[in-house]
């Protein structure tokens, strides 16, 4: 790195600045005092010791002894700090750092002392502990969420006409399902219950419930994507250098997965907003040939066409426009 003659006298004053620097930081700690004069106490003091020169410098800074509030306030605090630092093994080692390191860079907000930092009382609590047991309850509310959201989508798919008859006919047929038979006023409730619970299982079992919705997997916890994180990125890599070597360098044909990729990349929609579509959606995708580029953009601009010609013909989208022009967009005025 090159530095210019009028750059070398401002480097000298800042290297100047740096070898007179102290280990003693203002707000931090005991400040820009020693902890161990203040206390009037050696390096090698036991705690019962410390706390009885706590004691006799505590009543000679009784808040009594000074006239001002302000005064009374900072000897107690003073002492206070002072005792707390000292008084911890690991606590002792961060003051006894800063006096043997002088001039090097120091970072109060990232040191701590008793539960103490530039900033005032916080307490010691491990990064690594605060992580785990966020990742744990990201994991536990996406599990638990994903469950709901299964459970919701079987409840409504048993009130639909179409798939609670489909269930009724196969629990016919495998002679579960008898609503016949006599039932008793006290097992009424009951019986009902378990021909509901018994088309419930079977609407499960039949049906594949794909998206948002699907069936939970331990494999959508983050604690288990952050475990195969590794396996992740190593099966993306040989993805990407599967498609360079095979498709771009070598001109291969695609087949049906990197089809289906290409189309799904182009509307923007994720794995699992894919699956949810229906086979003769996908199908027909795959029909019109949209993971080319140029045909794809073709049936986008179809599609808005035909969704702007069904507007038009929307009663109340016709509505909507006829008040728009009349009346323009709301506005929000301050002046009344």
């Amino acid at each position: 790195m090159l530095v210019s003659e009028r750059g070398v006298p401002i480097l000298v004053l800042v290297a100047a600045c740096v070898a007179g620097a102290h280990g003693f930081i203002d707000g931090l700690y005991c400040g820009r005092e020693n902890c161990y004069e203040v206390l009037g106490v050696g390096r090698d003091t036991s705690k019962a010791e410390m706390a009885r020169a706590y004691r006799q410098l505590a009543r000679k800074h009784h808040p009594d002894m000074h006239k001002t509030q302000e005064a009374k306030s900072r000897a107690t605090e003073t002492v206070h700090r002072h005792s707390n630092g000292l008084r911890d093994p690991q606590g002792r080692r961060v003051p006894e750092g800063l006096r043997r390191h002088a001039g090097q860079p120091t970072r109060p907000s990232t040191a701590t002392t008793s539960g103490t930092t530039a900033s005032g009382w916080l307490p010691r609590v491990d990064v690594r502990i605060v992580l785990a047991v966020t990742i744990t309850v990201i994991s536990v509310v996406q599990y638990y969420g994903a469950w709901h959201r299964y459970r919701t989508a079987i409840d409504h798919l048993v009130t639909v006409p179409k798939y609670r008859l489909k269930a009724v006919e196969i629990a016919r047929a495998d002679g579960f399902y008898n609503p016949s038979r006599k039932r008793d006023r006290r097992r009424k409730e009951e019986l009902k219950d378990e021909e509901e619970s018994l088309l419930r299982k079977i609407i499960e079992e039949q049906v594949d419930i794909r998206g948002g919705y699907s069936r939970p997997s331990l494999r959508q916890v983050l604690w288990v994507q952050l475990v195969l994180l590794p396996v992740t990125l190593g099966h993306l890599a040989w993805w990407q250098a599967r498609w360079l070597f095979k498709f771009t360098l070598g001109g291969q044909e695609l087949g049906p997965v990197e089809k289906e990729y290409l189309i799904r990349r182009h509307m923007g929609l994720s794995q699992g907003q894919w699956d949810a579509l229906e086979d003769r959606e996908r199908q027909g995708f795959l029909r019109d040939q949209l993971w080319l580029k140029d045909k794809f953009k073709v049936w986008k601009q179809r599609q808005e066409e035909e969704m702007r010609a069904k507007l038009a013909e929307s009663a109340r989208y016709k509505s909507y426009r006829r008040y728009m022009k009349n009346h323009g967009p709301g506005q929000i005025s301050f002046e009344d």
